[in-house]
């Protein structure tokens, strides 16, 4: 659902998973949810990773002589890793500042979401307030609605009076 559609849809759907344990200062922070990875395969110190490294040539463990055909294959060999490492530098490079706009990008979507949060509850005190407010004008209410019965039956009261009265006449 896009941004549009749940902004004009809030007022439509609640969610009551935790809201009636909110007023008693429940909470629904799952603490394995809030730290779990944002990947499977991240490193974290639970995953480690892997410690496989790269080796283009296996270990001379004991000395030898090359021909020249092994000697200008190898330098070929060099060459080439030589220029791929220089594009898996760069590359790595560009991984970290992906990465780091992730980060970034994380970082200001979980401020955003304090925020939300934060101005949640203000309102949510506002309606507090509002509510202890119309519960303390409630007597009042109770005063006029009963001067209203008073008067009302004080009318109707005078009423049977005024009949009771024209029939007397009668």
């Amino acid at each position: 659902m896009g941004i549009l559609a749940r902004i004009t849809n809030a007022a439509k759907s609640t969610k009551n998973s935790n809201e009636s344990s909110l007023p008693t200062g429940g909470h629904g922070i799952d603490k394995n949810r809030v730290l779990s990875p944002t990947d499977p395969e991240v490193i974290n110190p639970v995953n480690a990773g892997t410690w496989e490294t790269v080796r283009t040539a296996p270990v001379n463990h004991a000395p030898r002589y090359f021909n020249k055909a092994e000697a200008d294959a190898l330098k070929r060999v060099a060459a080439q890793k030589r220029d791929e490492a220089r594009q898996a530098r760069r590359a790595y490079k560009s991984l970290k500042k992906l990465e780091e706009s992730d980060a970034q990008v994380h970082t200001a979507h979980r401020s955003y979401i304090k925020g939300v949060a934060d101005n949640e509850l203000t309102k949510k005190r506002a309606d507090a307030s509002t509510a202890r407010h119309l519960h303390t004008l409630r007597p009042e209410y109770a005063r006029l609605g009963f001067g209203l019965d008073k008067a009302e039956d004080k009318a109707g009261q005078r009423i049977e009076e005024l009949k009771a009265k024209i029939k007397g006449l009668r």
